[in-house]
């Protein structure tokens, strides 16, 4: 691999990194997947829901946050929060 691969590499794993912990950061109030979205790009870590959806179901299974359906609007949503273990890592 060679020195410019390597590079793309890095920013690749942190920019992975960081979108992590911006949504554990910012769900540390509940929110849903496309005011997630929103609140990202608003922060400048644009990212889309191919990537975001299937991050929160994975942070979800790790037990960094927890979910819950709001069925009081018309149209149910899928609220997420930071667990203690998220806030914690």
């Amino acid at each position: 691999m060679h020195e410019g691969e390597l590079l793309g590499a890095h920013r690749q794993e942190l920019r992975r990194g960081t979108v992590v912990l911006a949504c554990l950061l910012a769900l540390r109030e509940p929110g849903y997947g496309y005011g997630l979205l929103k609140t990202l790009e608003t922060a400048g870590i644009p990212s889309d829901g191919n990537t975001v959806y299937p991050l929160l179901r994975r942070l979800e299974e790790r037990g960094l946050l927890q979910s819950e359906w709001n069925t009081d609007e018309s149209r149910p949503r899928k609220f997420y929060r930071t667990t203690e273990a998220g806030s914690e890592l």
